[in-house]
């Protein structure tokens, strides 16, 4: 079922209405799912309103796999996701890549040629006018964004425990 869930866009924040559209999922259940799974806590701002991160969309895709089409319970997906959680954990500390496709993500970026290292953006910086970058170059900052936030998701995962 998971492979019939839209691509998740290359942007940092999501909105409910956005979330529930991406993992098939509606936004009251999204909403008990965050009392129900503690590692899922989306920023909150102006009244109140959610903004998900990357990893999070990720988590949520997760949890509905485990529950809708693996058959879990509440109760026993969240064990699941600790235990998930955990692995990559110790994956980490052993040195052992912690997401999988990060390999072919590393052959995809490898492979856009040999650009400069000035193409990094800080934190939230995009470029507005990506159609005017050579094909290579607009692909590459893309894949520095996903990059980045491949490794704060590590990061956050590590500091659960």
């Amino acid at each position: 079922m998971e492979n019939s869930l839209p691509s998740i866009p290359a942007k940092r924040y999501f909105t409910i209405g956005e979330v529930s559209e991406l993992c098939s999922v509606k936004p009251h259940v999204l909403r008990y799912w965050e009392q129900e799974f503690t590692q899922l806590r989306p920023m909150k701002r102006r009244g109140n309103r959610r903004y998900y991160q990357h990893h999070e969309v990720l988590m949520i895709r997760k949890i509905r796999d485990l529950l809708y089409d693996q058959g879990f319970t509440i109760s026993g997906a969240r064990n699941k996701l600790h235990e998930i959680v955990q692995i990559e954990g110790d994956k980490r500390r052993q040195g052992e890549v912690m997401l999988d496709g990060i390999e072919v993500m590393d052959a995809a970026y490898s492979g856009l040629g040999d650009f400069p290292d000035s193409a990094d953006f800080e934190d939230g910086e995009m470029l507005n006018d990506e159609q005017d970058l050579p094909n290579g170059q607009a692909a590459q900052q893309r894949l520095q964004l996903v990059r980045r936030e491949l490794f704060e998701i590590r990061d956050l995962l590590s500091a659960v425990h």
